[in-house]
């Protein structure tokens, strides 16, 4: 009679260390999800300070070129119709890796030309200094 008490016994602890085991085990993942997230977004803001480079020197390029004059479109970077032969400033319009496509945010001069591009995530940046 005693050895049926005794297994109940241990059935009740090995399914409170289980309960437990599985508790740490969340814990330890979620902590592990953070972290993942974290590098993930890094790399895509690493990769957003590339692009945005490659913008910016290819409209600094065309307005060396135009007299000071910004592009009016971001087309305009890709085949520069203006010139006696076909210019390229950009290889391509880079896709925006934090959003995923290829709309950008302009910042535009008075007379309407393109100054800059920005991305249009409205997530929190971690890097917000040392550029």
């Amino acid at each position: 009679m005693q050895h049926p008490i005794r297994r109940r016994n241990h059935a009740g602890f090995t399914y409170l260390g289980l309960i437990v085991l599985i508790a740490i085990l969340g814990a330890v993942l979620g902590a592990t999800a953070e972290v993942w997230h974290t590098v993930v977004q890094r790399e895509k803001e690493r990769e957003l300070l590339f692009v945005g480079h490659q913008f910016r020197q290819a409209i600094a390029q065309y307005t060396a070129d135009h007299g000071r004059a910004y592009p009016p479109s971001l087309q305009d970077l890709l085949k520069d119709a203006q010139t006696p032969t076909t210019r390229r400033y950009l290889r391509k319009i880079y896709h925006d890796p934090i959003q995923g496509g290829t709309e950008w945010g302009l910042l535009k001069e008075a007379g309407g030309g393109i100054m800059g591009v920005h991305s249009l995530s409205e997530e929190k940046p971690i890097k917000v200094a040392g550029f």
